[in-house]
């Protein structure tokens, strides 16, 4: 059994075979400096900055055998599998500097270059803010028993923060590394993780890079 020293003098532990690292959106129409949302004006710095943890997790979890699986938010062309909702709140489908936006196959839409997924790991392409929203992730996780979940990605108040609720709503345990999330704008960073730690950790564990990697590695 391994244990993860965890903020708020928790500890997470976990064997390796039943966890899984979940790799949150690290396409580059979020973080590429050439993607869609740096050429809309926001800054991506934040975001960037976390690429180096996420390195590092990717070759920690591969080291060790730890299951490793990477998100990506995306769309049909004909944007058929959106719902009518977000289709008039979301610029999904809109022209880009790396084709349209969160449509799968388009340049935007692949992994950035730094994590790209290896050949043997598993990649969910989710039409939705969730990891688990109309995707085989449920059953991937149960078929590989696989109990425990360590999250990082992007943005943190969403993508990461819908499938962190998703999956502990099925009774996952997870742990969110802190400074392996990020969003462009810092504030809703901190407080989505501050929504973690209220009502007594209601939602999990957090810890940081250096602290699961110790773990993963010792």
């Amino acid at each position: 059994m391994i244990s993860i020293a965890c903020n708020a003098g928790l500890s997470f532990e976990l064997t390796r075979e039943s966890t899984a690292l979940i790799a949150i959106d690290l396409q580059r129409d979020f973080l590429d400096p050439a993607g869609y949302i740096a050429a809309a004006g926001d800054d991506i710095s934040s975001m960037r900055a976390i690429i180096p943890n996420a390195v590092a997790l990717l070759d920690a979890a591969r080291g060790t055998g730890v299951t490793v699986i990477h998100t990506r938010e995306g769309y049909a062309a004909d944007l058929s599998d959106m719902h009518a909702l977000k289709r008039d709140r979301n610029a999904a489908g809109q022209p880009g500097p790396l084709g349209r936006l969160l449509i799968r196959g388009e340049p935007g839409h692949a992994h950035i270059a730094e994590c790209q997924p290896s050949p043997d790991e598993v990649i969910i392409d989710k039409p939705g803010f969730g990891a688990f929203y109309r995707t085989d992730l449920d059953a991937i996780l149960r078929d590989r028993g696989i109990d425990r979940l360590i999250l990082f990605g992007v943005t943190t108040q969403c993508c990461v923060a819908s499938t962190l609720r998703e999956a502990v709503d099925r009774g996952f345990r997870c742990l969110t590394v802190e400074d392996a999330c990020a969003a462009t704008t810092p504030a809703l960073h901190d407080a989505a993780i501050s929504l973690i730690y209220g009502e007594n950790n209601l939602f999990g564990w957090v810890s940081g890079t250096e602290r699961v990697l110790a773990g993963l590695r010792g």
